[in-house]
């Protein structure tokens, strides 16, 4: 559930009018409802309050340090996959132990990072990084806290670029060679075996897939325990999807209804990984209509947001609702929404019927909260778009707008 809503035919964020916020800030602007985030993530603790949980809200959805502070203060951690993410989590007061550091390409110095942080654990992606950890741990004259992260092979049903579960992904160590895997991690004297991690992928809209990949892990435990190794945290990934269109999702308290008879009577902490499903449906992005043009066989609306404000689209053809911030009377049309960057793949919508719209008529893209900024970027060199956080009837810029020497800084012209 959101709050963005019409009322009498013009849209709201929470109780402000989006198209004060348009005309106030500019466009395009992304704007997130703070009472939304707030009731996503009290519906994750509510809905595992009776299991030991900490909920890693994962970084890669939404970085902006005003949201992970929101966050922080209702109780959550990090999931990060980058020492620029675990810089944001303890700037946003995320406490170290609550991070959980995932991601196949750990540097060095990401390492270092991260040790000298005193996160709770690194989830280890493959044999070469445990060594690797082992080795940087050794040099500080530490241990590593570690979790094996295990590829259960569990079709997750979803789109491919964002299954992570099987085989045949970069993800993870293939469950069948995890036992050998945490024999040799716990043999090794600079690293501390202390937990087990699955992700399976994100934007999954059945229980069912969730179910079957926590089975197989949870076999993995009782071998691991077996062989000595006290697995103590147990991390089940993200994933759970959320509405972009009229997909019928589950909430958190069905995820936790089938999870954790699983899991009840074992002594572990549960960690979870939300994070499309807490700040998606939290935020938009509003854009302007620059101009109509009338091809051949269809109509395009030229918007001032492009495929440099939000990838997904052109990325994974995901669908994003389109709402007029003001209804009116008009006849709909079927259109193209289109950006203004100079690639065929920059689009918005396609083939959507929508009100008819004029030169300077505001769009809400809906569902835009989770992989929205994040994956934006300067591309045609357009500056970022800003981004607004409404409480209530109040309104605060949580980021400004990039500048055209924002684009250049950091750049210089060697001399002859």
């Amino acid at each position: 559930m959101h709050l963005f809503k019409y009322r009498k035919n013009e849209l709201y964020a929470e109780d402000v009018p989006l198209k004060l916020l348009a005309e106030k800030y500019g466009t395009p602007l992304y704007v997130y409802s703070y009472n939304t985030l707030v009731r996503h993530i009290e519906a994750y603790k509510k809905a595992f309050r009776t299991f030991p949980h900490i909920i890693c809200f994962a970084l890669k959805a939404n970085s902006n340090l005003a949201i992970l502070r929101v966050l922080a203060e209702h109780g959550a951690g990090a999931d990060i996959v980058s020492g620029g993410e675990l810089y944001r989590a303890l700037t946003a007061g995320i406490p170290p132990s609550k991070i959980v550091y995932a991601g196949v390409g750990k540097t060095e110095n990401e390492i270092r990072y991260a040790l000298k942080s005193k996160i709770l654990m690194f989830n280890v992606e493959s044999e070469n990084e445990l060594m690797e950890i082992n080795r940087v741990a050794g040099k500080m004259k530490t241990k590593a806290p570690i979790a094996l992260r295990v590829n259960p092979d569990i079709d997750p049903q979803t789109h491919s670029y964002i299954a992570t579960g099987l085989k045949k992904h970069k993800f993870g160590i293939p469950i069948e060679n995890a036992l050998e895997f945490y024999k040799l991690a716990n043999s090794l004297k600079n690293i501390k075996v202390i937990g087990i991690h699955k992700h399976i992928g994100s934007q999954i809209t059945k229980v069912a897939p969730f179910v079957d990949a926590l089975k197989r892990i949870l076999m993995l435990v009782d071998e691991v325990n077996k062989q000595g190794v006290d697995i103590r945290y147990l991390d089940i990934g993200g994933g759970l999807g959320i509405p972009y269109r009229d997909e019928a999702t589950p909430y958190p308290k069905e995820l936790a209804k089938n999870l954790i008879p699983l899991v009840k009577g074992r002594e572990l902490t549960l960690i979870l990984e939300p994070g499309r499903s807490i700040a998606g449906n939290a935020g938009i992005l509003l854009t302007k209509t620059l101009y109509l043009k009338k091809g051949p066989e269809k109509e395009f609306v030229i918007v001032d947001a492009g495929m440099n404000d939000l990838m997904r689209p052109s990325l994974y053809n995901a669908y994003h609702e389109i709402l007029p911030v003001v209804k009116r009377r008009k006849k709909k049309v079927v259109s193209d929404v289109v950006g203004p960057i100079c690639e065929s793949g920059d689009f918005l919508a396609k083939d959507r019927l929508l009100q008819q719209v004029s030169p300077g008529d505001y769009l809400a893209v809906m569902s835009a909260g989770a992989y929205g900024f994040s994956m934006s970027s300067n591309y045609n060199s357009r500056p970022k778009a800003a981004e607004v956080m409404v409480k209530g009837k109040r309104h605060f810029l949580i980021r400004k707008r990039e500048t055209y020497e924002d684009l250049i800084r950091g750049e210089t012209i060697p001399s002859k």
